[in-house]
């Protein structure tokens, strides 16, 4: 029977972790290596060697009623999508409300974690720490890494010839980035066009003299702002969706798809993707099409080598007098804390059971929490792994035999390992893991169950987005505010919009409409116009 757990860092994960525990009776300490809260979300204006913290510029991709903590929605005043400032206040808000914080001890450094002597029988876990340089050892039932995915940068100096021979420039990983002033008036290289490099590349065309945006692979842009204004993700995150890919054949829903990615503007046009392409990847900046359109930033293909001052791409062509290169090129996982007979289990996160689990151990007591990369939040998929390992640890919920759990992590392992940069390109669908846990968790709502008990709800749950609260609905750590919730999530996301009132003749039918809004949004996101074969496939002028 587990009661102590041991929680690796204070991000959004383990504090989730801590209050799951909690919820189960279990008793959490926390160990987080600096003087506060919030991980990566937490900017610190200087570069730190011990963490990897956000660029002062930073705003979140997912909206805040797709990423709150299931039980916890954020301030109706909020607004939609939060500079890091306010996701740290909101990361406060929860700590203080469930009364977290007297769980972590900060300043305090886990230096390793290794298997109790009778780790068969017991599953316990011996767990040195490290506060302002005293030593101490503990003894835990159980193990909660919340150490997340940003830990090691990824810096592939070896697929750049020249890069730390021959370039006389500098050269850094965007983990050291934290704003323009150190670039201004430079002719700046970087490498990588996920979120971070769309972001950065936006960023440093206001000020740099050139910028130019290295990428490999075909990436489609999205906007945080999608059809009629709302955000993006509660617009196409939503089980009528969802539903709709499974129904489809995969081929009509992937025209269907590069359709609607190519509304807003001609990716082939611009260099960025082909409908055409089968490997891609999606990023959100609103930004970046305009700085192509108006020449601030150069998309230019994967470089060949690097001379002392210039960069040669693999189509031949050369940039000159290249002043800075930064690479944003991603993380590796890194538990230099683990033990070496653990450590050579893990291979990258899908060495392990739904994500979470070394199905290899003889006790199921080390868990791995918010190591998975989703089309949705990461955040509320964390919080989600933590409910069911807790429940796990409390003992009212079971793993698998090994040999099961075994069999499922091979059949869904790759052939080859990737780097980094390519695990990008293969997020797992948002609401098929979040669903996956939640059904072992048992906090999947039933929509059969709900169409006959509450219509009103199933609706809003089958065709609005898919939000954390629904998981609150049933199952231990049921919420009784849960449906009240998901029915005021629309005015939650209207409400920081209405600051200025204007006279709107159709203001009568507001009610109405926030009813009919789910469908409306969710069927013009993949049914956009009738046509005489039942799909309208229309995107705009193709030129």
């Amino acid at each position: 029977m587990v009661r102590s757990v041991a929680v690796i860092g204070a991000g959004a994960g383990g504090l989730a972790s801590i209050k799951c525990c909690l919820d189960e009776g279990l008793e959490p300490t926390c160990f987080e290596r600096s003087e506060d809260i919030g991980g990566v979300w937490r900017y610190t204006g200087s570069v730190d060697e011990r963490r990897v913290s956000v660029y002062r510029s930073v705003i979140t991709n997912t909206s805040k009623e797709m990423s709150c903590f299931s039980d916890f929605p954020c301030p109706e005043d909020f607004p939609n999508y939060l500079p890091h400032s306010l996701l740290l206040e909101y990361f406060r808000m929860y700590a203080q409300h469930f009364d977290l914080l007297q769980h972590i001890r900060f300043k305090t450094t886990a230096l390793s974690v290794r298997k109790h002597p009778d780790f068969t029988t017991s599953g316990q876990w011996e767990v040195v720490t490290e506060t302002n340089g005293v030593q101490e050892s503990h003894v835990f039932d159980a193990v909660m890494v919340c150490t997340g995915h940003y830990q090691e940068p990824y810096l592939p100096l070896a697929s750049f010839p020249g890069i730390d021979t021959r370039f006389k420039g500098q050269y850094l990983h965007s983990r050291e980035y934290k704003d323009v002033e150190a670039f201004r008036g430079k002719r700046v290289l970087v490498v990588g066009i996920g979120n971070t490099g769309g972001d950065l590349s936006v960023e440093l065309s206001r000020v740099a003299a050139k910028v130019f945006l290295s990428t490999r692979s075909n990436t489609w842009v999205f906007s945080r702002v999608s059809d009629h204004g709302f955000p993006l993700d509660m617009v196409s995150t939503t089980r009528f969706n969802h539903f709709l890919e499974w129904l489809l054949p995969s081929a009509l829903t992937k025209r269907i798809k590069f359709r609607k990615f190519n509304s807003w503007f001609n990716h082939a046009n611009y260099g960025l993707a082909s409908t055409k392409s089968s490997n891609f990847k999606i990023i959100i900046n609103e930004e970046l099409p305009f700085c192509l359109l108006s020449g601030t930033i150069v998309l230019k293909p994967n470089v060949k080598e690097f001379t002392e001052t210039s960069a040669v791409f693999e189509d031949g062509t050369t940039e000159e007098n290249i002043d800075v290169v930064l690479f944003a090129t991603g993380y590796i996982f890194s538990f230099p804390f683990l033990e070496e007979s653990v450590r050579s289990l893990f291979d990258d996160n899908r060495s392990l059971y739904k994500r979470i689990f070394l199905p290899q151990l003889e006790k199921p007591t080390l868990a791995f929490i918010g190591l998975v990369q989703l089309t949705g939040s990461v955040m509320v998929g964390a919080e989600m792994q933590a409910r069911w390992v807790t429940g796990i640890f409390a003992g009212w919920n079971k793993l698998p035999p090994t040999s099961r759990m075994m069999a499922e992590v091979l059949k869904k392992k790759p052939p080859v390992k990737r780097s980094p940069f390519e695990r990008e390109n293969l997020k797992m669908s948002f609401i098929s893991y979040i669903d996956e846990i939640a059904l072992c968790a048992g906090v999947k709502p039933s929509m059969p169950r709900l169409l006959l008990t509450d219509p009103r709800l199933a609706l809003a749950i089958f065709f609005g987005p898919c939000t954390p609260y629904q998981y609150r609905l049933v199952g231990q750590g049921k919420w009784s505010g849960a449906r009240n919730a998901i029915l005021t999530q629309w005015q939650r996301t209207l409400k920081p919009l209405r600051t200025r009132v204007v006279d709107d003749s159709s203001n009568g039918w507001h009610w109405m409409c926030l009813l009919v809004l789910p469908v409306a949004l969710t069927a013009s996101f993949l049914l956009p116009k009738y046509t005489q074969l039942g799909w309208s496939l229309w995107a705009g002028p193709q030129l």
